[in-house]
């Protein structure tokens, strides 16, 4: 036998091979189940529940600005599941007294979670508004910026009483 019939041989051979290997794969399920028809497409309110999944889930730090301190801190809000739990935060985080924790958080809201202060937010267009008005996924989305800001006290005193 030559060498080109060897060669013709080895071609044929080959070929033979692919076309019994392809028919084998043709016939296995898992083949079929790619050309089989898609399952239908769930409703929009799973795909509306999934995005903001989603959108909480990659929710950036918020900057917290305490007036009259040259140190901002940083908050993930997507971390926080409500006003309460960023209330517990903050108090961690700017009030450092020593007392029982449970004492100090038993009726904590955010108007109490800083004494002497109001906690108010900054959203994406920079306007400045209180915190704990909008509910909570919201506001999540919207703040940029906390901002911790001081209580004037009004004096009883008049300017021309003594």
């Amino acid at each position: 036998m030559n060498n080109n019939d060897q060669n013709a041989s080895l071609t044929m051979m080959k070929r033979r091979w692919l076309q019994d290997h392809q028919r084998r794969l043709m016939s296995q399920p898992y083949i079929n189940m790619l050309v089989s028809p898609q399952p239908p497409t769930p409703p929009i309110h799973k795909f509306l529940k999934e995005e903001d999944d989603l959108i909480t889930g990659v929710i950036p730090a918020v900057t917290v600005v305490v007036e009259g301190r040259s140190i901002c801190h940083r908050i993930s809000l997507h971390n926080h599941d409500g006003y309460n739990s960023l209330a517990k935060a903050l108090r961690r985080m700017l009030v450092d007294d020593g007392g029982n924790e449970d004492d100090r958080e038993e009726g904590l809201d955010l108007s109490n979670a800083v004494p002497g202060h109001i906690i108010a937010y900054e959203d994406m267009e920079n306007d400045l508004l209180l915190a704990g008005d909008l509910n909570w996924k919201d506001f999540a989305r919207v703040a940029r910026r906390l901002r911790i800001i001081p209580v004037k006290s009004h004096s009883s005193k008049g300017k021309g009483s003594k």
